[in-house]
């Protein structure tokens, strides 16, 4: 393309028109709009991109992505996780059915299985294994004697009933408890509204016994207390603790979040459970 067919293509880009609306019966001129091509082209190129980024959000952060054909929803979700579950067990089911079938054709045609073999082996000789124990060993020992060497819990306290007055309970968070504790509509604990990024604690000492994801509640953190009392913390956006660590009462262990499939914002989910029984949080804790 020549230089003066460059230029005369640009200039009718930037060529104004006049886009007039008039009243068929008065020929009033009702409305007036300045156009040139360039502008339409701008103008439908913006529009189409706006489009594409707003459906695109609505697909990938609102439940509306579930109504899209051959996209899977939360049934779904928990469907595959099922079958892959119920497939493993199968198949380990089927391994075990093979060697089982597998030793019953050996001993059919005579033979000895390998994994059931009658003969020893006389190559090891067993009369002159000696023990010894390390240093490590010896100093375990006598830490664990001298701890029991006192303690007299172990006497009478799984009989004793516990008296939640007795125990201080910590603030897991502060904030609006927006869904009671109700066992009848098998809601188990408590709902507490706050700010986001807010720091998740430990009702009392004790120890991570689960800290994990689930489907359901998004990250749950589940500490095992004495008196046979356990804590659990449900929709968290992240853990901070892993399992088997030591948490004492007010220590950070998590941040609140909005995950999992059961929650409509962000919120902790609270329990107490002693021996198996739910607890009402809000008899013993002030949110």
């Amino acid at each position: 393309m020549t230089e003066s067919k460059k230029d005369k293509y640009i200039q009718k880009l930037k060529n104004k028109y006049i886009l007039a609306v008039y009243n068929e019966t008065t020929f009033i001129e009702v409305f007036k709009l300045r156009l040139s091509r360039l502008n339409v082209f701008v103008t439908i190129g913006i529009t189409s991109i706006v489009l594409i980024a707003l459906t695109t959000l609505i697909i990938a952060y609102t439940p509306l992505r579930e109504y899209i054909p051959g996209y899977p929803d939360s049934n779904m979700r928990i469907s595959m996780i099922n079958n892959a579950a119920k497939l493993d067990s199968l198949e380990h089911a089927l391994n075990q059915y093979e060697q089982f079938t597998g030793v019953l054709h050996q001993i059919v045609n005579g033979k000895v299985p390998e994994s059931h073999s009658t003969e020893m082996d006389t190559t090891v000789k067993y009369n002159n294994i000696e023990f010894t124990r390390s240093i490590e060993d010896s100093l375990l020992r006598k830490q664990i004697e001298d701890e029991d060497q006192f303690n007299l819990s172990i006497t009478d306290d799984s009989e004793k009933p516990v008296k939640f007055s007795q125990l201080h309970f910590f603030a897991p968070i502060q904030g609006s408890v927006t869904r009671k504790f109700d066992p009848l509509a098998n809601h188990y604990g408590t709902d507490i509204v706050t700010g986001g990024n807010k720091i998740v604690s430990a009702t009392l000492s004790g120890t991570v016994v689960m800290a994990n994801w689930t489907l359901a509640t998004g990250y749950v953190i589940q500490i095992q207390h004495d008196n046979n009392l356990i804590s659990i913390y449900k929709h968290n956006a992240e853990l901070l603790k892993e399992v088997g660590s030591h948490v004492e009462a007010g220590e950070s262990i998590a941040i609140v979040g909005n995950s999992g499939e059961l929650t409509t914002g962000p919120h902790l989910h609270f329990e107490i459970w002693h021996n198996g029984n739910p607890v009402n949080p809000e008899k013993y804790i002030l949110f």
